[in-house]
């Protein structure tokens, strides 16, 4: 019987080591410990058979950033409870619709992109809907996204705008603040850009001890992101490739 692994299960294998010493070190040169930061696979664009194989090599958490495509991963991975996929937990770390907060509640754990008034009111909403009906048996974690350049089409709250937020994320039922996530603006200096969200994190903590959540840096930018606080760094290409799944 050949127990070897396929083809794809050795790559990744390959890949998550790879990326787990890259991060491994960017601790340590930061001075942090290594378990403060979280590794978040993003399987976005990938098929579920590579989110059983991360699985199967002990990861537990996974991003995704369409409802659509979370929704219908979700339910076909729930098929495969026997072998203790239902332990996964979600994260929704793409832009989100109001009218996909209800989907979204049924399945994230946390989502890393709230950035306005009315999508804390749609989704505190819908998850508290879901935790009535046994849909969830916890809260949603709420990461809010920050602009760092306040262009409005790259999505976040405007830093001026973050407490006020902050306080009606804090105050909303069904809703957890848990820290904040940003994306450094295209070009520019990613020093500047993880520095910026440090300072606003810590300035958020002041009032909201609780948010310590910081989901900040990618296959391109994780190391910088570690040295300025992160303690979720968000990682598709290194791990799975560049080779998504057709889109429609």
């Amino acid at each position: 019987m050949n127990d070897a692994p396929s083809p794809r299960a050795a790559e990744i294998a390959s890949a998550l080591t790879s990326v787990g010493e890259r991060l491994s070190r960017a601790c340590l040169d930061a001075g942090r410990d290594p378990d403060d930061v979280q590794l978040l696979p993003v399987t976005k664009f990938f098929p579920a058979s590579d989110v059983a194989i991360l699985f199967g090599l002990g990861c537990r958490e996974f991003g995704e950033s369409r409802e659509q495509e979370a929704s219908s991963k979700v339910a076909e991975l729930g098929e495969l409870d026997a072998a203790g996929i239902g332990d996964v937990r979600w994260h929704m770390i793409g832009s989100v619709q109001r009218n996909k907060a209800r989907s979204i509640a049924q399945w994230a754990y946390a989502i890393h992109s709230v950035d306005s008034p009315r999508l804390v009111d749609a989704l505190a909403k819908a998850a508290t809907v879901a935790l009535g009906e046994g849909g969830r048996d916890q809260p949603l974690r709420v990461l809010l996204q920050v602009s760092l350049d306040g262009d409005p089409l790259r999505g976040g709250v405007p830093l001026d705008e973050l407490p006020e937020l902050a306080d009606r994320t804090e105050s909303a039922a069904g809703l957890e603040l848990s820290g904040l996530m940003a994306v450094p603006p295209l070009g520019a200096d990613p020093e500047r850009a993880f520095a910026a969200l440090q300072a606003a994190h810590t300035e958020l903590q002041r009032s909201h001890p609780a948010a310590t959540a910081l989901s900040a840096g990618m296959t391109g930018d994780l190391e910088v992101a570690v040295r300025y606080g992160s303690t979720c760094v968000r990682v598709g290409t290194a791990l799975l490739g560049s080779r998504p799944i057709a889109s429609n």
